[in-house]
Formats: C-alpha cells, sequence, structure tokens
C-alpha cells in the first residue's frame, strides 16, 4: 500500500515538473525572444523549493525591479516610520523691534524625496507659501543677507555616473538632491496644433525653471517622443524629438536641473511680494558655502510622510527620485556619506548580511535607471523569500507592490480575472527589457515567489508582455 501511494506521488511530481516545462518551452519558443537573454525563477514561498527555473543565476539588466532592492533594504535598515525633515530658519541676528535681520534665511534639506510633490498634496500643501507665512509670522521684515537653500545633506552629483545622457533632463531623470521640490520636476506647455511644425512653448510652469532651451520639437503623430537634453545646474538645453500632434496644451514633463535654487528663488520673490526687503540675492550652499548655516534659529520644521508610505509610491508608481533619495539617505545615516556609492554599499550589505544570494548582482543605482544594473532572477527571489519569511516589515513591503490590473505600473497588465487578488509584483521596462518580480498564489492556494527577467527581444514589447502573462496564467491553474 505504502509502495503504491509513493509510487503515485512521484508520477505525479514528474508530470507537474513535465507541464511546467512545457510552460516554458512556450515562452521561449515566442520569436520576440528568439535572440533574447530570459531567465526565470518561481519557488513556493514557504519551502523555497523550485517551482520554474531556467538562467536563473544569469546577470541581466533589471530595469525598475532593482526598485524592490533599494525599497526593500530601506525599510529593512531605517524602518517604515522613518521621516525626513527640511527646517527652515535664519543666520545672525533679528531685531524684533525694527523686524531687521542681519543674517539669511536658510531653507536647510534633510533628503525628503517628496516635498512639495502633487503626489501628497494633502501632506505639505505648498512649501514656498508655508516658509513666506512662517518668516512673516516670526516679524521680519528686512533680511541684510540673502535666502540661502542649504544643499549640503547630500553630495553635490545629483545624478548617478551611469545613467544615460538621454534619461537625466526628463522627469524620469530627475536627480536626488539634499534639497528637493515639486519631485525634482517641471512642465513645458506645448501647443502642438499644427501638424509637422515646431511645438510653440506657451508656458513653463514653475515659470522659475525657464532655462535657455532649443526646442527642435516636431509635432507629429500621437506618441509622446519628445526628451529634453540638459544637465544638472545648467541653465541652457534642448529639446528634440516628437510629440503628438493637434493639441493646444500638451505637457512635457523635464527634470528641474537645479531644485535648490529654485527654492531660493521662489521663496525669494514670494517674500519680495510681500513686502518684505532682502538685500542680497537667492543662492544656494553649494555656491556660497559657509560653516554658519549649520548654526541657525529654526522656525519652522516640515516632516516627511513615514517611509512606508513613500515606498508605497515609489513601487506602485515607479518613481525613480525617491529610490535614489533611500539609496542616499542609507548612506548618510549609516557611513555619513549621502552618496550613491555609500547608499550602494550598504544595499549590498544588507543584501549579504541577510544571506541573499547577491553574487551577479552590480548595483549601480537605486531605481534601476542604469543600463549597466545587473540582478539574477535567483537573487531577487531570494530577497522576496527574505522579505516574506524573515522581515516584520513584510505586510507594508508587500502592499506597496501593485495589484494585478488594478493600480500603479500594473494597471493595464495582468487584466485577466484569473490574476485578481492573486498577483502582486513591481514591474521594470526599459528599452529591450522586460521585468517582473513579486508573488502569486495558485487556485490551489499554493503561494510562489518569481522573478522573470527579458533582456534583447525584438519584436513589440506587447507580444513579450503577453507571453509573461500566459505563463504566469499557467503557473497559477496548475
Amino acid at each position: 500500500m505504502k509502495k503504491t501511494i509513493w509510487t503515485l506521488i512521484i508520477c505525479l511530481v514528474h508530470l507537474t515538473a513535465v507541464s511546467q516545462e512545457s510552460y516554458l518551452d512556450e515562452l521561449l519558443s515566442v520569436p520576440a525572444l528568439k535572440h533574447a537573454s530570459v531567465a526565470v525563477c518561481i519557488r513556493d514561498a514557504e519551502s523555497g523549493l523550485p517551482v520554474i527555473e531556467f538562467n536563473t543565476r544569469v546577470s541581466l539588466k533589471p530595469a525598475s525591479i532593482m526598485k524592490l532592492v533599494s525599497s526593500a533594504a530601506a525599510i529593512e535598515l531605517l524602518g517604515p516610520e522613518h521621516r525626513f525633515s527640511t527646517i527652515t530658519g535664519y543666520t545672525g541676528t533679528l531685531n524684533k523691534s525694527s523686524g531687521r535681520l542681519n543674517g539669511d534665511i536658510v531653507i536647510r534639506g534633510g533628503g525628503d524625496p517628496a516635498l512639495g510633490s502633487p503626489r501628497f498634496p494633502e501632506h505639505y500643501g505648498d512649501p514656498v507659501v508655508r516658509w513666506s507665512s512662517v518668516i512673516r509670522a516670526a516679524g521680519i521684515k528686512q533680511v541684510r543677507g540673502r535666502v540661502i537653500a542649504d544643499d549640503t545633506y547630500f553630495d553635490y552629483q545629483p545624478v548617478p555616473a551611469r545613467w544615460l545622457w538621454e534619461d537625466i533632463g526628463n522627469y524620469y531623470g530627475a536627480g536626488a538632491f539634499g534639497l528637493a521640490l515639486f519631485d525634482n520636476t517641471y512642465e513645458i506647455h506645448l501647443n502642438t496644433s499644427s501638424v509637422n511644425s515646431s511645438p510653440v512653448i506657451e508656458k513653463i510652469v514653475p515659470e522659475e525653471c525657464r532655462a535657455e532651451l532649443v526646442n527642435r520639437l516636431v509635432a507629429s503623430g500621437t506618441t509622446d517622443q519628445g526628451y529634453v537634453f540638459a544637465a544638472p545646474y545648467s541653465g541652457i538645453g534642448w529639446i528634440e524629438g516628437s510629440v503628438p500632434a493637434g493639441r493646444e496644451n500638451f505637457v512635457l514633463k523635464a527634470s528641474i536641473p537645479d531644485p535648490p535654487m529654485l527654492i531660493a528663488e521662489m521663496t525669494d520673490k514670494r517674500l519680495k511680494e510681500a513686502g518684505i526687503k532682502i538685500k542680497g540675492n537667492p543662492s544656494t550652499a553649494r555656491i556660497e558655502p559657509g560653516p554658519e548655516y549649520s548654526e541657525i534659529t529654526p522656525l519652522d520644521t516640515i516632516i516627511s510622510p513615514p517611509l512606508a508610505d513613500l515606498i508605497e509610491m515609489l513601487n506602485k508608481e515607479s518613481v525613480n527620485l525617491y529610490a535614489e533619495h533611500f539609496v542616499k539617505e542609507l548612506g548618510k545615516v549609516f557611513l555619513n556619506e549621502g552618496t550613491t556609492e555609500s547608499g550602494t554599499e550598504i544595499v549590498m550589505q544588507f543584501l549579504n548580511d541577510s544571506g541573499i544570494e547577491a553574487e551577479g548582482f552590480f548595483i549601480e543605482d537605486g531605481s534601476g535607471l542604469s543600463p549597466v544594473n545587473a540582478v539574477t532572477a535567483a537573487g531577487m527571489v531570494d530577497l522576496l523569500l527574505y522579505m516574506r519569511n524573515k522581515s516584520k516589515h513584510y505586510t507594508w513591503f508587500y502592499s506597496s507592490l501593485p495589484g494585478a490590473g488594478k493600480e500603479g505600473t500594473l494597471k493595464s497588465h495582468f487584466g485577466d480575472p484569473l490574476f485578481d487578488s492573486r498577483l502582486r509584483a513591481k514591474s521594470g521596462s526599459m528599452a529591450r527589457v522586460r521585468s517582473y518580480a513579486g508573488y502569486l498564489t495558485t487556485i490551489s492556494g499554493k503561494e510562489l515567489a518569481f522573478c522573470i527577467i527579458i533582456n534583447n527581444f525584438t519584436g513589440s514589447s506587447q507580444e513579450t508582455v503577453r507571453s509573461i502573462e500566459e505563463l504566469l496564467k499557467q503557473v497559477i491553474l496548475n
């Protein structure tokens, strides 16, 4: 009897393995993947035993699933309640009877990536309006110095060295500064009504971001293929490519080249409009360094939402800027260096200390935007299993992942009802790269952790994504 039962179990396991291999064969036979590098790792979330494994230890470009690494390290090492603070104050002395300040107004950054973000409007409001109100409430009527944005919290290399020139001028390539504002993004409003002609720049929001931009755009087609080329701290650049034709107000989003300077200029302007006289021109600690900025009389502190809320926004909406800030914050907190290099060192240390197989990981940033990042599917699943089975912060981590077909970057993917409430995952995409990593539950109730990475596919990305969806659908049904 026992022999019969064991024979039956062995047969079922064999049949399952055969069926899983057939699903993988179907994926690999897709014409778009003929020349591609493919890695698939799916494991039982409870036991860690493999369900499907293929090229699991090959290093591949991860694109945005790299955010799972940086967000896991951040929530584990900093904690879900970690917050960033931005302090407003002044140097020197204030004569309260005359309202004359013999010193500078200082806005000191603390690495908050979401300060004034439209993603958190109720939390922040308009920081510039708040600063103006606080300064006026302090009785300041004259400033003998200037408005200074203290951006010394992080280093002065806001963009990781190995990002593409094509990316850094656009909103998704915004740099991580010690003092940020509005997600470090500004808007170029274009009139594209005249087809096959150069769109007219109608306005810049905020206006202080207006730069010397050479306009080489063409109004053509229906998709946004417009790019802004500009370096950090620069007031010049150009916009090139094509934007959808026939629009009276098409918005192209770009990265703010110098957010600290923008903060200083906007605050200076607001204070002058309120009747406060300011002698010097607005500037930043990078341009006007001075030890006196560390000794200020504080007037106000803006506290960010908790890290758990920021991580949820990071993973659901794939906000590159937040990931870069988290990495620099790790470097600042643990090595007292707010740099990408220090932060990625801490991330790698976290992976190794947690027993996650990080051999084959090459981490150049926190967001995955660098094309020279690399991870392995096995290492990514190791991370997912660690967070599920060993982390005390798993609930926050899991809830930060988009639900299939419902929210964030998965809103238009995994729309089959079969995926409803059965799949949460982070997606990744860049030129010739598609990746997914997360958790799924089969119809039999088995929980799985998975990572699928495809590099250098040909043909349409839609075909590639459909093939991934089909594989995971078959896994759920098995």
